[in-house]
């Protein structure tokens, strides 16, 4: 513990992170000490998780419907120690997913310790290397939770192994590698120092966080600086600067000198200051050093800004982001049916709402496109340009976007591309169908061997281009038949690897306007896939299915059947068709191809050609030919 720690008769404070691979129970447990530490009944936890139990912290739709977490957040803990100190324990909880990998980095600079959260059956995977490698470059020294302990499957002992192999390989110190240890079941609310033991609650974690994680260093002398790691907004007070008190002290009211990342500066005056009271926010008059709080009523103020000391005005390091792995193009929606249910259908709309998205994700990329209608936004992987335009989708907004695309570099003249470690966990009697399959993806094994804990399954791990990763998840499923466990992080950039195979077949494209009918579907039964059903209405241009062969079909999907004497309508009613094929959106992203658009809009998904006129569509296939000759 740092010697400008608080005394006993003082409120002590402790700055934590919690990170972890996704669904590992980081969420859970910050849910369990919120409850254990008396501020909230089992009851008001459920109401403020939406009827869900507990995971309150996942307050976000999507963080719901996925069991994942998102957005950071932060609540505060009151503690009273078995030393008998007062104790303000800040808990950060970080998103798990390397695409959000800009939360993770931007909170990790909040924090002086870290809870490193693995289950006690999978042990540490890619993100928690992720998570665990950014935290260890903050200085950052991890209490290693090993939770899920009640698992019957679980195997602790090879877990806690597999930690300090991770730790070695990352180039931990020995102080590190000596870690603090908890066993804990987050899910049945108790925490332990042995995995023998059953307490009837997490004390024993709580006073593992006071006597592990240093308090924050007494600077309080020195001149005002805060760095802005977060940026919150209300309809009410407008922009809301989150962040650490690094030196001296927050007062209301107090004038103080904004910096932003590009070393400009302005003089702007405190309008509230809050800290984190619980999951609340509570009004304060003044923000002691090493806390953590929100600043309302500075404008301009974006992340990585400091607030400084008018006087002294000395901004701290910027935050370091992670440059984007994937690309793509985000346009207006100009199809026949554009427009009818959104509510945001402009190009300006779509660009004033990327706007102030980048206004609070530091990891995303926004730069005009090929005509003015047109945004090239880039993120740091599939899932975070998905929930980007999922949110937009459920706000109200229309737009198309292209093929996702990943983001290449030239090093000394050479083309480079992101590469990714992609772990797989599979049985082994399908190990042959994942070699083949990430062979032709210019995948090159590291590792292979027998699962610790896990009798028959087979456990590899790849370099893989993140091109190569695109449309991969599906794919790999059907190969293992449901059976494979896959997981992926960014590990840096390499040479490009050559060519990698693209979607083998083709699609059918509806050939006019209309709503699609029963007849016509059982008529084309044999042509394909079909991602519509009777009754859907259809455009010229747009897909509506996927063809049993390589190379695009033009068919006819609202095809009435003619009536005569001796055909009667009532034959219809025996017409049978298969359910349709539903993607999901990041399905939908990886299923397009260059030539392919996703419209998204708040009613649904549809698939279409750029070029909705087949004779458009010929016209530059004989172009392209044509210059392939030359």
């Amino acid at each position: 513990m740092s010697n400008n720690a608080a005394t006993s008769t003082e409120e002590q404070i402790r700055n934590v992170a919690i990170i972890a691979h996704v669904d590992h129970g980081k969420t859970t447990l910050v849910d369990q000490l919120m409850y254990q530490s008396g501020r909230y009944r089992n009851e008001q936890l459920d109401k403020m998780a939406g009827g869900q139990h507990g995971l309150v912290f996942d307050s976000n739709d999507l963080e719901r419907e996925r069991g994942i977490t998102i957005f950071s957040k932060n609540c505060a803990i009151d503690y009273l120690s078995d030393a008998g100190s007062n104790c303000r324990i800040n808990l950060i909880d970080t998103p798990g997913h390397a695409d959000f990998g800009g939360e993770v980095e931007r909170v990790l600079m909040m924090a002086d310790g870290a809870l490193l959260v693995v289950d006690a059956y999978e042990g540490p995977m890619p993100q928690t290397r992720f998570v665990l490698q950014k935290a260890l470059a903050q200085g950052l020294r991890p209490i290693v939770v090993v939770n899920k302990i009640d698992r019957p499957d679980s195997r602790p002992d090879e877990v806690v192994t597999e930690v300090f192999d991770l730790l070695v390989d990352l180039g931990a110190d020995d102080e590190t590698l000596d870690f603090p240890l908890i066993f804990a079941s987050a899910k049945q609310g108790w925490a332990a120092n042995a995995h023998d033991e059953r307490p009837e609650d997490m004390r024993a974690l709580l006073e593992k966080i006071i006597a592990s994680v240093p308090a924050p260093e007494d600077r309080s002398a020195e001149p005002t600086q805060m760095l802005v790691t977060t940026i919150d907004f209300s309809e009410f007070v407008g922009r809301v600067a989150i962040g650490r008190v690094r030196a001296g002290k927050l007062r209301d009211r107090q004038k103080v000198t904004v910096i932003d990342r590009h070393g400009e500066s302005t003089t702007q005056q405190i309008g509230q200051l809050f800290t984190f009271d619980g999951l609340d926010r509570k009004q304060a008059t003044e923000i002691r050093c090493g806390d953590i709080c929100a600043v309302v009523g500075l404008d301009p103020v974006s992340i990585g800004a400091t607030i400084a000391d008018p006087e002294k005005p000395v901004a701290l390091p910027p935050i370091l982001i992670d440059l984007p792995t994937l690309h793509m193009t985000f346009r207006v929606n100009d199809g026949p049916l554009g427009g009818r249910v959104g509510k945001f259908v402009t190009s300006r709309q779509i660009g004033d709402r990327l706007e102030r998205e980048l206004r609070s994700d530091a990891a995303l990329r926004v730069e005009p496109g090929e005509t003015r209608e047109q945004y090239r936004v880039s993120g740091r992987g599939l899932m975070h340009l998905g929930i980007l335009i999922e949110n937009l989708r459920r706000e109200g907004f229309e737009l198309c976007v292209g093929k996702p695309t990943v983001v290449e570099r030239v090093v000394d003249g050479e083309r480079q591309e992101p590469v990714e470690l992609l772990v797989v966990d599979v049985p082994a009697d399908h190990q042959s169908s994942v070699m083949a399959l990430l062979g032709d993806r210019r995948a090159n094994l590291i590792k292979m061997g027998q699962k610790s804990g896990a009798t028959g399954f087979v456990h590899m791990e790849f370099s893989i281009p993140a091109r190569s990763l695109i449309g991969l998840r599906s794919r790999m499923l059907t190969a293992t038949q449901g059976n494979a466990i896959v997981h992926h992080t960014v590990i840096g950039f390499e040479p490009m690897r050559g060519d990698v195979p693209h979607r083998s077949s083709g699609v059918l494209i509806a050939h006019e306007p209309g709503s699609v009918t029963a007849y016509a579907l059982d008529a084309l039964d044999d042509r394909g896939v079909f991602f519509v059903k009777p009754g859907d209405e259809v455009y010229e241009g747009q897909i509506v299915g996927e063809n049993c062969k390589a190379g695009d079909l033009v068919v006819n999907v609202v095809r009435g059947k003619k009536l005569t004497n001796m055909r009667a309508s009532g034959k219809d009613d025996s017409t049978s068709t298969r359910p349709p094929r539903l993607m999901s959106l990041e399905e939908s992203l990886e299923y397009i191809d260059d030539d392919e658009l996703l419209e998204v809009t708040p009613a649904g998904l549809r698939v279409r050609k750029i070029m909705l006129k087949e004779s458009d569509r010929r016209r530059v296939s004989r172009r392209a030919q044509a210059a392939l000759s030359l």
